[in-house]
Parts: structure tokens; C-alpha cells; sequence
């Protein structure tokens, strides 16, 4: 396992409320791209779509997002796991998010611009404090070096790649988990 990620990790949940769940890693050769997470994208369920440099149709073709991914070599996962009041906890899935992605900025921010970051969801970089994200989308991106992609709209099957690193897709009835990726 990555010792690197491992330190960065545990320094980040130093400065945030949420502590990762589980972690692994595993080859990029691994991840499994599926053509439909991008169809989805496109029927706009999350609202970002052709909004965000880091959404389609913006972030590229799946092929184009696979041959950058593969460029690399390993792939370090974490995940945090949220506890809902049920199935139907919206806010609770929301707040859930909200504190996964303070912990990939964090972890991002410790590892500098060294390594590209995916996390859950569009990119939040540009955020107003609430927890809205107001991308400068069609203008240029105004963070390049620090933009966060998402995992799912590079096509990723989390589902497939829970399996692959090793690390649970669904802790349970009444949870909500998420998924952050680096690759290296």
C-alpha cells in the first residue's frame, strides 16, 4: 500500500469531521470503464451536466478520459460511509457528500498538484462556502492545476472498482458510501 497516500489520508482526517472508511489500491489496468455512466451524464440527473469542465461533455470523450487514466500505472481508493436515518434520507446523502469532499479537498490540497484526484461529483473547487458549486464553465477553468474530476463521469463502474480495490460498495441498509480515487 501506498505509504505516501496513507500519511496524507490520516493527516487529512486530522482536519476534517469525517474519517475515510476504507482504503486500497489497485492497478489502473483494473478499473472497468461502462459507456452507459456517461449516457447517463447526459440525461443531466445530478444537474452538472454541461456545467463543469469536469462533467461531459467538457471532461472529453470516455475513450479520451480511459487513455489519460491508463497513462498511469495504480490507483489509491478511499471511501467515507455515512449513516442515514433511511433509504429515503436525502439530506442525510447530501451532508454525507458535503463531508467527503471536504476530505478529498483536504487529501488533495496535502498531495499538491503532483497527482490528479477524482472524487464523488462534479468538481468542487469552486465553491461558494454552502456547498454550491459555481464552476466558470464555459469560460476557462480558473484552477486547472487543482480541478478534481469525478469518478463516474471518466466512466468509471464503482461498483467494479470497489471490487477490484478491495473495499466495500455498500456497508449496509440505511448507509450511503462515496468514493474518492488518486491516481499515481
Amino acid at each position: 500500500m501506498n505509504e505516501t497516500f496513507q500519511k496524507a489520508l490520516a493527516a487529512s482526517e486530522t482536519s476534517c469531521t469525517v474519517h475515510a472508511h476504507e482504503y486500497g489500491e489497485l492497478p489502473v489496468a483494473a478499473l472497468v470503464f461502462s459507456p452507459e455512466l456517461l449516457n447517463a451524464c447526459a440525461t443531466n440527473a445530478c444537474g452538472h451536466y454541461n456545467t463543469s469542465w469536469t462533467c461531459p461533455p467538457a471532461s472529453g470523450t470516455m475513450e479520451e478520459q480511459r487513455d489519460k487514466i491508463l497513462s498511469y500505472k495504480n490507483a489509491f481508493i478511499f471511501t467515507t460511509k455515512h449513516d442515514l436515518e433511511d433509504s429515503f434520507d436525502y439530506e442525510g446523502m447530501t451532508n454525507g457528500k458535503e463531508l467527503h469532499t471536504a476530505l478529498t479537498l483536504e487529501f488533495r490540497n496535502r498531495l499538491g498538484n503532483t497527482f490528479p484526484v477524482y472524487g464523488a461529483g462534479s468538481c468542487p473547487i469552486c465553491s461558494d462556502g454552502t456547498g454550491q458549486y459555481h464552476c466558470a464553465f464555459p469560460d476557462p477553468c480558473q484552477f486547472p492545476e487543482k480541478k478534481i474530476g469525478s469518478i463516474e463521469a471518466a466512466g468509471i463502474n464503482v461498483t467494479e472498482l470497489s471490487k477490484a480495490a478491495g473495499v466495500k460498495y455498500n456497508n449496509g441498509p440505511n448507509t450511503v458510501t462515496y468514493f474518492s480515487m488518486v491516481l499515481y
